[in-house]
């Protein structure tokens, strides 16, 4: 799959917004991809999926790893496309954790999927805490970068399509100077 064809998909169910937006990390930016509008099809969720998973097929993946929550659906698309076994960790006391009776079994070959990574902090957290739980991470993935590939999540990482947008912080963002209301679509409140 494209990038194109990726930001077709965006554009097509209104999940590329433009105006304000805090973001996960907390940092502002004019533009934000609302997932959630592209994987409530699950058509294009499997679509998505497949297009990931092609990245991985010759790679013995044994288990695929999302934080939650935005990486819950396509993850699970991208376990089922590679026959994995599929499970999330999720924020607990403000630290990402394997919660639900999940567990990991050591040295299991395991991919990390994202919905967007932005600064990679998510997926790294993700990474951090599979590693510790005794996975061998092998790679993580995402449907879009918009770190214009500059986010270090620890393991290699591939993205069906790579976006350079502003992630401004506040003190310096120029939407905050206009006087423009900033608003919050994403899943996690900023600390």
């Amino acid at each position: 799959m494209q990038p194109e064809e990726v930001l077709k998909i965006f554009r097509g169910t209104g999940a590329l917004l433009e105006g304000h937006f805090i973001l996960t990390s907390g940092l502002h930016s004019p533009n934000y991809l609302q997932c959630a509008l592209v994987l409530q099809y699950p058509a294009q969720a499997e679509q998505l999926g497949k297009a990931l998973a092609d990245n991985f097929r010759n790679e013995n993946i044994q288990l695929v790893a999302s934080p939650a929550i935005g990486g819950l659906i396509i993850g699970h698309e991208v376990a089922r496309a590679l026959g994995a076994r599929f499970i999330w960790v999720e924020r607990d006391g403000g630290k990402m954790n394997l919660r639900r009776g999940f567990s990991v079994t050591p040295g299991a070959r395991t991919l990390v999927v994202e919905d967007v990574i932005t600064t990679g902090g998510s997926t790294r957290e993700t990474v951090e805490t599979l590693c510790a739980a005794g996975a061998r991470v092998i790679a993580a993935a995402s449907i879009i970068d918009r770190s214009s590939g500059k986010a270090d999540v620890g393991v290699r990482r591939i993205a069906l399509a790579t976006l350079d947008v502003p992630a401004m912080d506040p003190a310096s963002c120029y939407l905050c100077s206009s006087g423009k209301p900033a608003i919050k679509p994403g899943s996690r409140k900023s600390s």
